[in-house]
């Protein structure tokens, strides 16, 4: 794949990531096999809001194929089929959720130099057409994105982003929701990157109020992180993150709200074992 700008969903990823990845309120166990052709099977346990859900995926990959299968107690399956560089630069991803059949989805991601674009077309009677572009370079990159559905015969949203990276820095701009919704953040580096800062804020024009969340995250040595935030509604989270052994995580994570103390925090247990 090219070394270009990323889709359009890469936008502000780095703050999102600090700011909400792997938080949960859950508790889940997942147990990764790995077969000797290649075939990676994952059995996972979730424990969320007083009831169990389990499902088990498996991942096999040959060549420039990969072919990820999904299931799970509620009866629910879905397969997604990945192939890269059909011809040089392009992915295509054909996914389906059953017993939904009118789920299915083909997609194309084709990256250059100096551009990427994403389209993608659901496959029913009505289908929903999906295309997004961002033009630049790794470190700055603008783009916009819009979906038309055919069924209401109206585009269901319009979205525009700029991102500016530097060695120690990255700022990101997204106008959202066909406007009403503007999205900033700020992401700062230290000590070589181990140290990181963030700041992101959230303006909704149809509504009074903003969301300002501050936050971090702080890499303690190779196998431990943690990350903390906080935001102007009184909304405080701290996760924590130890490898304790190649690949294999265990992630605790916990939010509150300290206006409402009398509430019980939310508190999340995940532990990945990987071979």
């Amino acid at each position: 794949m090219s070394n270009g700008p990323s889709l359009f969903s890469g936008i502000g990823k780095k703050a999102r990531d600090i700011l909400y990845k792997d938080y949960s309120n859950d508790t889940k166990l997942s147990i990764t096999t790995l077969t000797e052709d290649g075939l990676a099977l994952t059995s996972s346990s979730l424990q969320k809001e007083n009831r169990s859900v389990g499902d088990v995926a498996a991942r096999y990959k040959y060549k420039n194929a990969v072919i990820d299968v999904k299931a799970d107690t509620q009866s629910n399956m879905a397969a997604t089929l990945t192939l890269t560089d059909i011809v040089p630069s392009l992915k295509s991803i054909a996914s389906v959720n059953l017993p939904e059949y009118d789920s299915a989805k083909f997609e194309l991601q084709y990256f250059h130099e100096h551009a990427a674009i994403g389209s993608s077309v659901s496959l029913n009677k009505s289908p929903v057409f999906d295309v997004s572009a961002t033009y630049g370079t790794p470190s700055t990159i603008v783009g916009a994105e819009a979906a038309y559905d055919t069924s209401a015969a109206d585009f269901t949203k319009y979205n525009a982003g700029i991102s500016i990276a530097k060695p120690n820095s990255c700022t990101s701009i997204i106008l959202a929701e066909k406007g009403d919704l503007v999205r900033t953040s700020y992401v700062h580096y230290l000590d070589q990157a181990r140290c990181t800062t963030v700041m992101e804020f959230t303006n909704r024009f149809s509504e009074d109020g903003n969301t300002l969340t501050v936050g971090g995250s702080y890499t303690v040595d190779d196998l431990t992180l943690i990350k903390l935030k906080l935001d102007n509604q009184g909304n405080f989270g701290a996760l924590l993150q130890h490898e304790f052994k190649a690949k294999s995580v265990l992630t605790m994570a916990a939010e509150f709200d300290y206006n409402s103390l009398d509430t019980n925090p939310k508190i999340g247990v995940s532990l990945a074992l990987k071979p």
